[in-house]
């Protein structure tokens, strides 16, 4: 495997806060707590280990949601450790996926367990990677559909409310139409029977999900957590409570919005009023309040102040926070010292520290994931006709096929020299001409335009001509950069994981181990360039 990094403000596919997140420009730097440096976990434990979490209730939550997966050894090991008050975690999370969704889900996993074993090793702790599932996201657009072999499965449950509860029956179109798709490799066959295994024995969407992702990392010791469970929510009552009648949420995260807005960022996920849904059977309904009265919205439900409240201390699992409340949640419950995100999860993140620190919940170390550019063999044998650096693949598709036209064509095609040249001779040209009568500057000008004009549209068609007999090789360029980026998107953010286990096993999981590095600077292109 050959690894190159591309640095994060070439790759033009990335929003600003994102790059300027990665880069650690100092505008972003009142918004986080610390950088996401190695040298900063040894601050973070010492601050994380003087705030306890309700380690016995975390733990009995964890295994029971084990039971009936197999036991892996090492998701054994750090179920025990999570008992003792030296252990820590690192975390990332997304909601429950069709088929683990796009490869960023996988990168996400990756990362995390990457940065546990290097934080354990640096500090000496026993630091275990956790998995949240987002289990009561209920977009289910989001989330129900995967790209394979250029189609598109998409899972059509025809229920509503959180998609981890919903059944995992409703699957059985999907994998039926998976099948064929797989072939008979010995790898399809693996596949096949890790599928039916994670999706046929469990009932509800998220512990199929959970059982999945336990198939493919559990091995590595990830440990994955669903948070929607009574007695977890029971520890957030004070936050949920405090969103119900303060509003804190909205008040300081806004504040924190306008101040991005400032610097010139764009803001992520605006808070509203009431930050939280509540859970019906079949339906995830935002809370509004108005005149002192708390109404279910697509509900005939209403509550007074006193009621909800009542409710909420009777039925906390009933109340379900939106992504606005989610990161503090996670943290109240974990002991946790770093998140891993995407640049628009940290996006938001860094909208909520004020949050975190009303509420005396630690701040985590934010850590950008992974992401990568994945060449195969078929990839790099097309890319060598080209000869572009690697880095390039991330520019406009046009703008290859130019830089090829120019350094192929059989004369020079570029006219920039020209018009150079034909712009100083109008300057001169313009400054006789003031010279003599100003008003006929203007006019000088104007024949300036038209001429340059002229010039422009000679080297469009000369571009063109070039085109016209590099057709086939052009042709060959757009179909390997809509290969690596599909629809003109990352691939990470289209491709699912599948076509990658076909081809390599469990070897692919173990090679994206040996090569992701959680403190890496840079987009990487990873090339199999193996025998």
């Amino acid at each position: 495997m050959h690894k190159t990094l591309v640095p994060y403000p070439s790759v033009t596919q990335l929003s600003k806060t994102d790059i300027a997140y990665a880069t650690q420009d100092p505008a972003l730097a009142p918004f986080y707590h610390l950088a996401p440096l190695p040298g900063s976990f040894s601050t973070a434990i010492a601050s994380r280990a003087n705030v306890p979490v309700d380690r016995d209730l975390l733990t009995r939550v964890l295994k029971n949601q084990y039971e009936g997966l197999p036991n892996t050894a090492g998701v054994h090991e750090q179920l025990i450790a999570l008992g003792r008050p030296d252990t820590f975690t690192v975390t990332t999370a997304h909601q429950p996926s069709l088929l683990l969704g796009p490869l960023y889900f996988i990168y996400k996993a990756i990362t995390t367990i990457n940065l546990a074993a290097t934080v354990q090793k640096s500090t000496g702790k026993q630091i275990v990677p956790v998995f949240v599932l987002g289990s009561e996201d209920h977009d289910l657009e989001e989330l129900n559909h995967i790209r394979i072999f250029n189609k598109t499965l998409r899972w059509e449950p025809g229920l509503t409310g959180p998609v981890g509860l919903m059944p995992s029956t409703t699957l059985a179109p999907v994998l039926e139409e998976l099948r064929p798709i797989l072939g008979e490799s010995a790898q399809a066959q693996a596949l096949w029977s890790m599928l039916q295994e994670s999706y046929s024995r469990f009932d509800t969407f998220a512990e199929a999900t959970q059982a999945l992702l336990h198939a493919c990392f559990g091995r590595f010791g990830l440990l994955v957590l669903n948070m929607n469970h009574p007695d977890l929510k029971r520890r957030f009552i004070p936050v949920m409570r405090d969103d119900l009648t303060a509003h804190t949420a909205n008040k300081l995260v806004n504040e924190t919005i306008g101040q991005l807005h400032t610097l010139g960022f764009k803001g992520q996920a605006a808070p509203r009023t009431i930050n939280l849904f509540y859970l019906l059977p079949g339906q995830r309904e935002r809370i509004v309040e108005a005149d002192g009265q708390y109404r279910v919205l697509n509900t005939g439900l209403t509550f007074t102040k006193t009621a909800i409240l009542e409710e909420l201390d009777l039925h906390p699992e009933r109340f379900s926070p939106n992504v606005v409340l989610r990161p503090l949640y996670q943290e109240l419950i974990l002991p946790n010292l770093a998140y891993v995100g995407g640049g628009g999860e940290l996006a938001y993140w860094l909208e909520r520290r004020s949050l975190f620190g009303h509420f005396n919940i630690p701040y985590p170390i934010l850590i950008r994931r992974n992401s990568v550019l994945w060449f195969d063999k078929d990839s790099i044998k097309r890319s060598l006709k080209f000869e572009f650096p690697r880095h390039r693949y991330f520019e406009d598709t046009e703008a290859l096929i130019r830089a090829y036209i120019d350094s192929h064509a059989d004369a020079e095609i570029n006219l920039q020299a020209e018009i150079d040249a034909l712009r100083k001779i109008y300057d001169h040209l313009a400054q006789k001409a003031h010279s003599i009568d100003p008003t006929l500057e203007n006019a000088v000008r104007a024949d300036e335009v038209k001429t340059v004009g002229h010039l422009q549209q000679w080297e469009s068609r000369l571009v063109r001509a070039e085109k016209q007999k590099h057709e086939v090789v052009l042709n060959q360029l757009r179909s390997l950069k809509e290969k690596l980026f599909p629809g003109g998107g990352l691939q990470e953010r289209t491709d699912n994981f599948i076509p990658y286990y076909l081809k390599y096993g469990e070897d692919f999981f173990d090679a994206l181990k040996a090569t992701l590095d959680p403190f890496d600077t840079g987009f990487l292109v990873l090339e199999d360039i193996g025998e």
